[in-house]
Parts: C-alpha cells; sequence; structure tokens
C-alpha cells in the first residue's frame, strides 16, 4: 500500500507541476534570419529584458533590435529605412524605427522600445523595410521569435 502511495505522488507531482515552458524567459536574446536566403550576410539580434525608466512606476519591458549587413532601403523600391517590429498575434504590436550607424560597408540598423506592459511571449520580432515620409511598412527582411529566445 506504501509503495501505491508513493507512485501516485510522485506522479501526481509530474502531472500538477506548472510548465516552465511557455513562461516569460526574461532576460533574453535571439538571433534574427533573413527571409530571402540570398541575404548571406544579412543578420539581426534581438535583447528582451525588464526597464525602470520612471520609478515608483512598475518596470516595462524593453525590445532592442540590431540589424547589420542589410541591404539599401531604396533597392527593394520607396523605401528609405528599417524598422523594428514585435508582434504577439492577435494581441498586441509595436512598431518603431531603426537608426543607422555610419559605418564603411553600409550601417548598423538599431532601435529599441522600452514601454511593453504586456507579457511578451510568443513575439515575432521582425526587420522590416519602412517609408518614413509615407509611415509605410515594407517586406518583412529579418525574423525571429521570443520562443527562441536564449537566457
Amino acid at each position: 500500500m506504501k509503495e501505491f502511495v508513493l507512485v501516485l505522488f510522485i506522479i501526481a507531482i509530474y502531472v500538477i507541476q506548472p510548465s516552465y515552458s511557455k513562461a516569460e524567459t526574461i532576460p533574453c536574446s535571439m538571433v534574427l534570419e533573413p527571409i530571402d536566403k540570398k541575404l548571406t550576410n544579412a543578420m539581426g539580434t534581438a535583447l528582451v529584458y525588464k526597464v525602470q525608466l520612471r520609478p515608483p512606476s512598475f518596470a516595462r519591458t524593453n525590445i532592442s533590435i540590431l540589424g547589420v549587413h542589410l541591404p539599401q532601403p531604396s533597392s527593394y523600391g520607396n523605401y528609405d529605412s528599417y524598422e523594428g517590429l514585435a508582434n504577439i498575434p492577435g494581441v498586441i504590436s509595436w512598431r518603431f524605427l531603426l537608426y543607422p550607424s555610419p559605418e564603411e560597408n553600409g550601417p548598423t540598423w538599431a532601435g529599441r522600445f522600452d514601454e511593453i506592459t504586456a507579457k511578451v511571449e510568443n513575439a515575432e520580432v521582425q526587420i522590416r523595410l519602412s517609408n518614413s515620409k509615407t509611415e509605410k511598412s515594407g517586406p518583412i527582411i529579418l525574423r525571429g521569435n521570443t520562443k527562441d529566445c536564449k537566457k
């Protein structure tokens, strides 16, 4: 009888134990990979972590994005910049500009958004083309997902 109770107890621990695989893992980073596999040098990264910019208010989530060796935006048409986009499908999305740094062989594009109050779970993070004058987004160039975050 004791063995039976022990087996039930062990099974109950595994069944009732919360699943941590869906838990928000912050801070984390992820690789943003090109949609077009011909862009062999284009790559990016995103960092997701908590920031407290205005104490005593609660901490918010920051998403910072960096993209390197991206093609000139104008090579895709009527675009002049890149933007970052984080999207929790069916819930909410955040768009923010990426700014170029002056470097040889093209700029590094980087930007951040500090005001996220939602739980960032299973969010797709993208670098997209953008037209800064019309504020229209273009196609996705690089993409990653927070489910692939590395702590």
